[in-house]
């Protein structure tokens, strides 16, 4: 008898346990709300929202735009674990101002998530991540709706729309690449690798891919680090840096080596020409900054600084533009 009651008290333990991780994401989520009903949250000031597929997108238009004239257009994918404002943050990201900069349309798409306000959110990126991955989210075709429903609203430049990501989002930008090189011209993905289970682009595309050497969470040299994401079981074994670029490589038919084309302390690009249809592919790597948006003036409380050895924003954008001609 005593040996059944302990036997049934395991049981019921078993699903409190499994329970308390799903509770404690809750607890963060309604956290992060009321921070952003008391206004603590990044500001959606001066950004149009639109709701695509139940989603929310935030839409910031550069200043000064002629509003008949085609503009080019970027979406900014965010973290695995974030959400579009916190993406449209320029104290963290400065694609707003580098989008008043340069005079492209950038629009903030909010991932997966099953928490109030979208918080917590992840993209289906292939082998990563979180519940977009388990539930088998179908993210291209919702960065195709995103795309769709932006030109209907705004004048766009069909031939020049691009995409960037952050982790997990630079994950999705590589899946993007393989699945919808018809709609994007040029993707730009900042600490996250190649997640894709298979890739056969329809045709070839400029990639791009910046990391820091000491990220610790996707890991330079492949791997999940300890900083990943609290459940191991929401990631993947990462694919590393020299292995997505040499995928693209191959991918683009790129005949020439790489050649360096930016060097300074703490930072240089390597890019690879002479590839299919035009196309380029171009590698940055930075010394130092962790899992982190280089040139980002703040991060996360308790993260490393991001490297100021280069401006992503910059780099990125130089690479859509050269891209597009």
């Amino acid at each position: 008898m005593r040996g059944l009651l302990i036997a049934l008290s395991l049981l019921t333990l078993l699903p409190a346990a499994q329970a308390q991780e799903s509770i404690r994401e809750r607890i963060k989520a309604r956290m992060e709300q009321r921070r952003a009903d008391k206004g603590d949250a990044p500001a959606t000031a001066g950004l149009q929202a639109l709701q695509v597929q139940g989603r929310q997108v935030l839409v910031h238009l550069p200043a000064g735009r002629d509003a008949a004239t085609p503009a080019p257009l970027v979406l900014a994918f965010h973290g695995g674990g974030g959400h579009a404002e916190y993406m449209a943050d320029d104290e963290k990201y400065g694609l707003q101002k580098k989008a008043d900069e340069a005079g492209f349309v950038v629009a903030f798409p909010n991932g997966y998530s099953k928490f109030p306000g979208g918080r917590l959110a992840t993209w289906n990126a292939g082998g990563c991540c979180g519940d977009a991955r388990d539930r088998n989210v179908d993210d291209v075709a919702f960065a195709r709706a995103v795309v769709a429903a932006i030109q209907a609203k705004y004048a766009i430049d069909a031939t020049r729309v691009f995409a960037t990501g952050m982790s997990n989002g630079g994950m999705l930008v590589h899946r993007l690449a393989c699945e919808a090189p018809d709609v994007f011209r040029a993707v730009a993905s900042v600490a996250g690798t190649d997640a894709t289970t298979s890739c056969t682009p329809s045709r070839p595309i400029s990639v791009l891919h910046i990391h820091a050497r000491d990220d610790d969470h996707v890991l330079f040299n492949g791997g999940a680090g300890p900083n990943a994401f609290r459940d191991e079981r929401k990631v993947m074994a990462f694919v590393s840096v020299p292995e997505t670029i040499s995928r693209w490589v191959q991918r683009d038919h790129c005949a020439t080596p790489a050649q360096r084309t930016f060097d300074t302390p703490g930072a240089f690009c390597e890019t690879h020409t002479g590839c299919a249809g035009g196309t380029s592919v171009q590698l940055c790597v930075t010394d130092t900054g962790g899992h982190a948006w280089p040139g980002a003036p703040t991060v996360r409380r308790g993260k490393a600084a991001a490297s100021q050895a280069l401006d992503a924003n910059d780099v990125i954008w130089r690479f859509f533009d050269s891209s597009s001609r």
